[in-house]
């Protein structure tokens, strides 16, 4: 079973930034769609960015656009979300998620993806 191990998360000023890491054991992530979610306290999970097999497609929240950038290592096995000018609405737990499914990034919602990471909570605070 593909597990995946979130990141990089922490507390941090507002207009701080923190760059997340999702990586992969035991599969290689070659194949996979991966999604970046958040979900905040009393809120729906949400889809922040998603990024096909490739790399060369990638998704943005409208919230998350311009600051946040979705990147993918595949030597390493692992994907980034690059997040920059971090206000204090980011704060949420942050999940990356894997899909076999060729329309997940485009999609970039939760229930197009399968397996799942723990999350890593992110805090956007002064």
């Amino acid at each position: 079973q593909l597990q995946l191990v979130e990141s990089g998360g922490g507390l941090v000023q507002p207009g701080g930034s923190l760059r997340l890491s999702c990586a992969a054991s035991r599969f290689t992530l070659d194949y996979y769609a991966i999604g970046w979610f958040r979900q905040a306290p009393g809120k729906e999970r949400e889809g922040v960015s998603c990024i096909s097999s490739s790399g060369t497609s990638t998704n943005y929240a409208d919230s998350v656009k311009g600051r946040f950038t979705i990147s993918r290592d595949n030597a390493k096995n692992t994907v980034y979300l690059q997040m920059n000018s971090l206000k204090p609405e980011d704060t949420a737990v942050y999940y990356c998620a894997a899909s076999r499914s060729a329309l997940s990034w485009y999609r970039c919602v939760h229930d197009a993806f399968g397996s799942w990471g723990q999350g890593t909570q992110v805090t956007v605070s002064s």
